[in-house]
């Protein structure tokens, strides 16, 4: 084999290598093929995200029906404001409701839809009126070493003299 029919090959290989490491950091940045463009806006407002990130997953019973579109602070209410980018081919109730998960205990946090009965359906710049704050977890084990604390009888008196 000669020496140009070997450097050919090796920038195949090389090639081939690159697009496969675009194609990884593609598929693990989490890129959806919901296409943007059929997409309308939601707005909903938190105590607490968590750890909810930009481009973070919507899904209403386990299915993706859009991405977290942007997070901001409110000044006025100092809660979370969260926009949400939902897919065109997906309609929910005006009194639907946004929960923000966690995939399994420590995994990734999501907002989980649960669709409400009312027969009108949101529309674009639509706000969600009734949300649920993240679970944070440190707060959950600060109240539970306090209650327990808390619940631990008093010492007995010492015996008078």
């Amino acid at each position: 084999m000669s020496r140009t029919t070997l450097d050919l090959w090796v920038g195949i290989f090389v090639a081939l290598g690159f697009a496969a490491l675009i194609f990884l950091a593609v598929k693990v940045g989490s890129y959806s093929d919901m296409p943007r463009s059929s997409t309308y806006s939601v707005m909903a407002e938190f105590d607490n995200i968590g750890g909810l990130k930009v481009r973070a997953p919507v899904k209403s019973a386990g299915v993706l029906v859009g991405r977290v579109g942007s997070i901001k602070l409110d000044q006025k209410k100092y809660r979370a404001a969260v926009r949400l980018d939902i897919s065109g081919d997906y309609a929910f109730p005006a009194d639907t409701t946004a929960s923000i998960l966690t995939s399994g205990l420590l995994g990734e946090q999501y907002i989980g839809l649960d669709a409400g009965g009312d027969v009108e359906v949101l529309k674009k710049g639509d706000s969600l009126m009734f949300t649920q704050s993240a679970v944070v977890l440190e707060k959950l084990i600060g109240q539970f070493m306090f209650n327990k604390a808390a619940e631990t009888p008093p010492p007995p008196p010492a015996p008078a003299r």
